[in-house]
Formats: structure tokens, C-alpha cells, sequence
């Protein structure tokens, strides 16, 4: 098994992406790259711990590629704004790759650059790409956060289009 740790705004959507991923056997969601030890939801969304909300992913790259799950990552986000997704402001909704190998820091550096290169987007790529640190489980009451609560607000109106969208796009990396 292999573990990497993203932050690509809100933790409910990358969550709920990353779920349905064929070889994803965990996705957790969480805090990384701050200043604050063991912070909590309240502290992280006033920008002012320097924490991300990440997900925690652990996959079996016999099953599916860093790559796939890079592919998945940079396209299931806005990797070109700089904190921000949406509707979601601040540093704790960076795009930012915390990297648990040197392997995955040249992959992750090679498949920006060639996505930069690409023109995909028609501004730079701003993802970080930063050693892994620690990671703080958020509360309960964050995880599976999509599946426990489909009918919430947020769920219907950015959650679940989001996955529509996945969906048709990367069905044949779907779980059956």
C-alpha cells in the first residue's frame, strides 16, 4: 500500500472522489501542513493555523498508478487558483501535494509541469508540492461526510454534481 496526502479545497468533495476510485482502499479526511498541533475544524477555517484540509488516501498501486491518481487529482479540482476552490477562500483550501516519497515528488513534479506545459489551463498550475509532515484526523463527524449526508445543502449543489462530472469522465476507474 502507498499513502499520499492531498488538499484540493474542501475535504467532503475530495473525499467523496476519491472513494469511488478502483485500488483507493481508505480515504481519510484531514489537516496537514500548519503550524498548530492536533488543530480542529473551528481553528482550521480561520486560515490562520496554516493548515490545508487534506485527504489521506492509501492505494495499492497494483491496482492503480500514482499517475491515475494524480490524473484524478489534478482534474477533479482548479489547480490554477491560488487559494481558492469555488466558493471556498483561504489557505486552508490550497491545492497542495504532500508527498510521502521522493518518488512521488518527482512524479507529482513531472505530471505538473507537463500539465502546465499542456495548455489545459490557460493559467500556471499553483499546486504546491511539499514534503509530508503530520496529518490531523479530522472529527468524526467529517468523514464519509458525502454518504452520510447526500441530501445536505452543499452536498446537492457542489458535492454531487462533482461526482457526476468524475463519473463520466474516469467510469472505467470506477469500483464496480
Amino acid at each position: 500500500m502507498e499513502i499520499v496526502t492531498f488538499g484540493s479545497g474542501c475535504f467532503w468533495c475530495t473525499e467523496a472522489v476519491f472513494q469511488q476510485l478502483k485500488g483507493v482502499e481508505t480515504v481519510v479526511s484531514g489537516y496537514s501542513g500548519g503550524h498548530v498541533e492536533n488543530p480542529s475544524y473551528e481553528q482550521v477555517t480561520t486560515g490562520r493555523t496554516g493548515h490545508a484540509e487534506v485527504c489521506q488516501i492509501q492505494f495499492d498501486p497494483g491496482q492503480i498508478s500514482f499517475e491515475d491518481i494524480l490524473e484524478v487529482f489534478f482534474s477533479t479540482h482548479d489547480p490554477t487558483t491560488l487559494n481558492r476552490q469555488g466558493n471556498d477562500v483561504g489557505t486552508q483550501y490550497r491545492s497542495a501535494i504532500f508527498y510521502h516519497s521522493e518518488e512521488q515528488r518527482e512524479t507529482a513534479e513531472r505530471v505538473k509541469a507537463e500539465l502546465d506545459k499542456s495548455g489545459t489551463w490557460k493559467n500556471p498550475i499553483v499546486t504546491e508540492i511539499v514534503p509530508f509532515e503530520k496529518f490531523y484526523q479530522a472529527e468524526g463527524y467529517h468523514q464519509n461526510y458525502f454518504r452520510n449526508n447526500p441530501n445536505q445543502g452543499y452536498c446537492r449543489m457542489v458535492i454531487a454534481p462533482k461526482l457526476d462530472k468524475f463519473e463520466k469522465v474516469f467510469k472505467l476507474k470506477i469500483r464496480g
